[in-house]
This record gives structure tokens, C-alpha cells and sequence, in this order.
């Protein structure tokens, strides 16, 4: 079984069909795209995988077990971390502190090392502040540790969000239309670093985009949604030379024409 498996999902808002019948199979260490024009419910399937809704039908396996139903904060502690299309991050806080919060869930001391300051709890901290800190040389928002997200530019906050969903460790990285709202010469940095990312520390990618470039240059595989179901499942070559998809993206007329 490969690292995340998902048969046959299907899901349903309130009589409006979503998504219907997504399968999805993603290797250890594989760069996966999910492609598709608005509204075709590519967020959705990510928040459906994530445990934000739970599907009304079909099977999701994180390393062969199954997190259907799960919530979100334990399927995130299985190995998934993602970011999302709109930013979530906690205004007043600090750059730093953002990327130490999502750690906490790894540390160990407990309530008693809380309480009396063991030294236990002084080297976790020590070694969590430690590792953040990489996290964020990595992204390149290191200078920035001290600041308050709310007075980041976007393309940082973007990044400091990417940072937050690394600091978990995960086997997979959710990444949600990452390049939204970025100039073409971010958009260039973004590819890097995710590229930098994958190389560092082999985790599995799946990302949602919009711009097309994006995608067919880092994903080994793509998959073309349209009103909730995949129209289209093959390499960049595959994908970027299918019929529907250019149809999907820039209607029948063009084809034709």
C-alpha cells in the first residue's frame, strides 16, 4: 500500500455532489499536482484527506491505516502537515513562536516540567527553538524571527506557513495553491525552496496550483479535477497534451479553432 491511499472517495454538501469516486495513491517521497479550474473541488479533497469534513464515502490509509474520521490534529500528528489557500495564521504572534507552537505536540515534559522547570524541559525547548530556527533559515525568514506575522509582507507570511507545517515532521506535505498572490520572480523562490525542501528531507509533496508552469515543473505526476471528478491522471506530458484538460482550462472553442 503505498505511504497515502485513498479509494473510491466521494462527498456530498448537502445533496450537492463535491467530489465523486477520487482515488489517490501517493509514494514515499513523490511530488503530486492537483490541477483543475475554480470550483472544481480540489480544496475540498484536500480538507476531505486532512479531516476537516469526513467524507460521506470511500477510504483514506496513512501508512496503511486509516485516519477516516480522524481529527484534523490527529491525522496532522499521523504525518500530514499542509498549508492553506487562505492564510492561517495567528495574527499577533511571533514569527518564531508560530513555528514553536506547532512543535509542542513533540515535546515530552509535561505538566510537571512545566511546573518546575526541569532540565528535561529546558533542553526540549532548547532543541525545539533550535529547530525552528532552521526551519525558518530554510524558508529564508530567519531575520524575521521576531516580528509579528501581521507585519510580514505576503510572500513571507506564505513562507513562515510553510515553516509551521514542516515543524511537525511530516511524511507528506499539503501545500494549497502556494504561489497564490505571488510575483513571477516569487514564484521562482517558491520552487526552490519547495524543491529545497523535498531534498532535505525527502518528504512527499502534494500541492494544489493554479499556474500551470508551476506544476508541470516540479510534479512527477498530476491529476486534472473538473466538477469533482479527475478527468485527467498521468506525467506533466501526459497532462499538458490531454484534450480535456485543455478544454478544461481553455474551452472547447479554442480546441477547435
Amino acid at each position: 500500500m503505498a505511504l497515502l491511499q485513498v479509494d473510491h472517495m466521494t462527498h456530498y454538501f448537502s445533496g450537492l455532489r463535491a467530489v465523486h469516486d477520487f482515488n489517490l495513491a501517493i509514494e514515499p517521497g513523490e511530488i503530486r499536482g492537483l490541477i483543475g479550474p475554480n470550483g472544481a473541488g480540489k480544496t475540498t479533497i484536500f480538507n476531505l484527506i486532512t479531516g476537516i469534513y469526513t467524507p460521506t464515502e470511500g477510504k483514506i490509509f496513512l501508512n496503511g491505516e486509516s485516519v477516516l474520521g480522524l481529527y484534523p490534529h490527529k491525522i496532522a500528528s499521523r504525518g500530514i502537515g499542509r498549508t492553506f489557500q487562505d492564510l492561517r495564521l495567528w495574527r499577533h504572534m511571533s514569527v518564531l513562536e508560530h513555528i514553536k507552537m506547532a512543535r509542542y505536540s513533540q515535546l515530552t515534559y509535561g505538566l510537571w516540567g512545566a511546573f518546575f522547570d526541569t532540565p528535561r524541559r529546558r533542553n526540549e525547548e532548547t532543541e525545539s527553538e533550535e529547530r525552528s530556527m532552521q526551519l525558518l533559515s530554510l524558508l529564508g525568514v530567519a531575520h524575521l524571527a521576531d516580528q509579528l506575522v501581521v507585519n510580514l509582507p505576503y510572500g513571507a507570511q506564505r513562507r513562515v506557513e510553510m515553516a509551521r507545517a514542516l515543524a511537525i515532521n511530516p511524511k507528506i506535505l499539503f501545500l494549497d495553491e502556494p504561489t497564490v498572490g505571488m510575483t513571477s520572480e516569487e514564484l521562482v523562490q517558491i520552487m526552490e525552496i519547495i524543491r529545497k525542501i523535498h531534498d532535505k528531507f525527502g518528504v512527499a509533496i502534494f500541492l494544489i496550483e493554479h499556474r500551470l508552469k508551476f506544476v508541470m515543473e516540479l510534479c512527477e505526476k498530476i491529476q486534472c479535477l473538473v466538477f469533482g471528478e479527475v478527468i485527467a491522471d498521468g506525467t506533466p506530458d501526459d497532462i499538458q497534451n490531454n484534450p480535456q484538460v485543455i478544454e478544461a482550462y481553455l474551452g472547447k472553442d479554442t480546441i477547435e479553432t
